[in-house]
């Protein structure tokens, strides 16, 4: 079989105080689904709007990034992509985010017959005013990418795909993070606990801080030797978490917050961690359990569809309600009295998440839409 060429394409512009160089170093996930697909063995070529011209090669990737300035109207945008694509002859367009379709529709008016898949990156279904107008450019589209099927549920639920869209269940990205020495990670952090429970995410309403704090609470009583460490980026909750500790003895000398910390450096916290804690509400993938599993962390993370998604019936994790306290207190005194190995659980994110593994998945589904194009065409 012929390997195919795809073009994955970002429609969002790079900003424009960073040169290509940086974008590359610090939009991580764009170089890593393009290295994920690579992985396969597919031909990768990236498309990058941006405020300027370049092209980078590395890794035996060409990412082509395109001045956009000016061209504010999506119909010229996509004929200036298109051009591109044409020249760079690609079999398959992938391009990211659903909010992003009128663009990528603008590009198939131009090159009809190129098949186009779209990878959700926690996008919504637009205002019902809209859809008419969405459903007529989601009708270009051949595939669309969540990384659980219940994620399609707000769009399908609104009619917005076509009746030939083929949908899809791939991990949004996976992680580049290893297993390491646990007890060096330990000298090297200070971490500790029995169990060393690590939390990473905002403290932002979304992510639920003060259930955890409350579930890890409860949870104290029946482990003493508990330890919470928190590492964070954007915290509109600080004030709150921190009064929830301090009011209450169970979490006072229990809860660490660490503040922000370097991407390296939480690969060394997930390394020195027993069980890695989340209470999401809602996530698209959920890039912190990726790296969780990559380092053979056991997580104890909200029964979100994404998080079923990546733990799955793998018995190398623990699902709990959202919101509900009392069952996080059970979950984690579950997960301590009895956590697999953590070549178990590295065995389980090689297998299902790793580069190779959701690299599999994208090419499978690129053959898939390439072949239907190229059926209805005949």
């Amino acid at each position: 079989m012929a390997i195919l060429h795809v073009a994955q394409l970002n429609f969002l512009p790079a900003p424009e105080d960073l040169a290509p160089s940086q974008v590359l170093e610090q939009w991580h996930s764009l170089v890593d689904i393009a290295e994920v697909v690579a992985s396969s063995g597919t031909r990768v070529s990236v498309i990058q709007a941006a405020a300027r011209e370049d092209l980078i090669t590395r890794n035996g990737i060409d990412y082509h990034f395109i001045d956009i300035r000016g061209l504010e109207v999506a119909k010229n945008r996509g004929r200036r992509f298109a051009s591109l694509l044409a020249d760079i002859k690609a079999d398959v367009l992938h391009a990211h985010g659903l909010g992003f379709v009128e663009d990528a529709s603008a590009v198939s008016q131009r090159l009809p017959q190129l098949p186009i898949v779209i990878q959700d990156h926690a996008d919504r279904p637009p205002r019902w005013w809209r859809r008419p107008q969405w459903r007529r450019w989601y009708a270009a589209i051949s595939g669309v990418a969540f990384t659980a099927p219940e994620l399609a549920r707000p769009f399908t639920r609104a009619g917005l795909f076509g009746p030939h869209t083929r949908l899809f269940a791939i991990p949004e990205s996976s992680s580049r993070f290893t297993m390491g020495s646990r007890a060096d990670a330990r000298a090297q952090t200070g971490l500790r606990g029995d169990p060393c429970v690590l939390w990473v995410g905002h403290l932002s309403p979304g992510k639920d801080p003060l259930t955890v704090l409350d579930g890890v609470a409860r949870a104290a009583m029946r482990l003493p030797g508990l330890q919470l460490w928190c590492a964070f980026g954007s915290a509109p909750l600080l004030d709150e978490v921190q009064a929830r500790i301090a009011r209450d003895p169970r979490l006072a000398g229990r809860v660490h917050l660490l503040g922000k910390v370097t991407h390296a450096h939480v690969e060394t916290l997930m390394r020195a961690a027993d069980l890695f804690v989340a209470g999401s509400l809602a996530e698209s993938c959920g890039y912190v359990v990726l790296e969780a599993l990559a380092c053979g962390v056991t997580p104890v993370v909200t029964d979100i569809p994404a998080f079923r998604a990546l733990i799955g019936g793998s018995r190398v994790g623990h699902l709990w309600p959202c919101g509900d306290a009392a069952q996080l207190a059970e979950t984690l005194v579950d997960a301590a009295a009895s956590w697999p190995p953590r070549e178990q659980v590295r065995a389980h994110f090689d297998a299902a998440l790793s580069f190779a593994a959701v690299g599999r998945r994208w090419a499978d589904a690129y053959a898939q839409i390439h072949d239907d194009r190229r059926r209805r065409t005949a």
